[in-house]
């Protein structure tokens, strides 16, 4: 089987790449409801805005959604899509901690660590999801 016709033969349809998207911004959202519930019954401050469901599930769905299509440009673009993702995934949830870090006068260490942990949740279902319905080769 030649290259090109082994790309075609990984190519999923746009439903089922739409739809797996969906459900990793469902079960992240999902992951990150319990590591705010955790954090909340731990001791962060009750009006710690991040931990409330409307601000992490929009978060959760735009970074979702952005890493999908990060994830189909590399796919397109790159002549070794693995290779730059298992530095490029790793660096973006990194320089994400960025902002959470300027939190903790608002949310001190729980809500701020809850936060990181979400970070990480989210990538992780998310790189879970693209290579299943977006194969990297």
């Amino acid at each position: 089987m030649s290259v090109a016709s082994e790309a075609a033969a990984v190519r999923r349809g746009p439903l089922v790449v739409v739809g797996g998207v969906i459900a990793a911004v469902v079960v992240a959202s999902v992951v990150d409801a319990v590591f705010a519930l955790a954090a909340l019954a731990l001791g962060a401050p009750d009006d710690f805005q991040p931990l409330e469901p409307g601000s992490y599930i929009f978060l959760t769905a735009v970074g979702t959604v952005a890493g999908a299509i990060g994830w189909a440009v590399v796919r397109k673009v790159s002549k070794d899509p693995a290779a730059l993702v298992r530095w490029l995934v790793p660096t973006l949830v990194v320089v994400s901690f960025v902002p959470d870090f300027l939190l903790f006068g608002a949310g001190g260490v729980i809500g701020v660590v809850a936060l990181l942990l979400m970070h990480v949740a989210v990538a992780a279902v998310a790189v879970f999801t693209y290579r299943k319905v977006m194969p990297l080769s």
